[in-house]
């Protein structure tokens, strides 16, 4: 299944149930883990987490969207957030964040800063007192650091 689809089918389902679809990371080490990340105004609980989990179960089950076996996990974001997509680094101006981009940019794949813009397709993050232009489509990975 492609990314694009698998992404629909989880936000669907999370948010038909009143939740905030944050995103998935899928593992692949020494197991296969899909880990959903989901939200609401009050927080998340253990039990939002194992509502949501028996749902998405289902859902998997029946569209199975990924070949062979894996752990499912649903999460809250936590305070070290991860971020997905332009919205979130919006939504997070002013916000410390450490990026891991998948390539190198001026021979650095990791920065820590203030998220201090999105312009179009480019995150801006102040470093070091400098504004650093990172290509939305290089980012590996990124997260909230927790203050």
């Amino acid at each position: 299944m492609r990314e694009t689809a698998l992404t629909s089918l989880l936000s669907t389902t999370v948010e038909s149930m009143g939740y905030e679809f944050v995103g998935y990371e899928f593992l692949q080490s020494s197991e296969r883990v899909l880990r959903i990340y989901l939200d609401k105004t009050d927080g998340v609980n253990v039990d939002d987490c194992a509502k949501v989990s028996r749902q998405l179960s289902a859902v998997l089950d029946v569209e199975d969207p990924i070949p062979g076996e894996y752990h499912l996990e649903v999460s809250s974001p936590g305070l070290d957030r991860p971020l997905f997509t332009l919205d979130h680094y919006a939504r997070f101006l002013g916000s410390v964040a450490k990026v891991r981009l998948g390539v190198p940019l001026d021979g650095r794949r990791s920065f820590k800063g203030t998220i201090v813009g999105v312009v179009e397709q480019t995150v801006q993050l102040s470093c070091e007192g400098q504004t650093v232009n990172l290509p939305f489509a290089d980012i590996e990975k990124a997260r909230l650091v927790a203050e």
